[in-house]
């Protein structure tokens, strides 16, 4: 994957809070943009996964713990979903 790089700058006080390192804070800033652009519908679950180089798995598991939700759907709109579904499968015989 090709890269480009962003410079920002922070008080040295970051560094000072446990258990936070430069790279942990690289990590965290790379996860917090892309949980941002997913959460703006941006980009699909899919990739994000990508993007931070992880199994699409880890991505949904890293949703939950920001408390994202992955269906954004209502009960009654997933019920049309299914339902479409159901008439493309009767209909196509598949």
């Amino acid at each position: 994957m090709n890269t480009f790089v962003v410079e920002m700058e922070f008080p040295t006080d970051f560094l000072s809070i446990p258990n936070v390192s430069k790279p942990e804070l690289e990590t965290r800033l790379r996860e917090l943009f892309v949980i941002e652009l997913f959460r703006d519908g941006r980009i699909s679950s899919g990739k994000g996964a990508q993007l931070l180089g992880i199994p699409l798995w880890n991505f949904l598991q890293l949703l939950s713990k920001h408390r994202i939700d992955y269906f954004s759907q209502t009960p009654e709109e997933l019920d049309a979903e299914l339902a479409a579904l159901d008439i493309l499968h009767n209909t196509t015989g598949r």
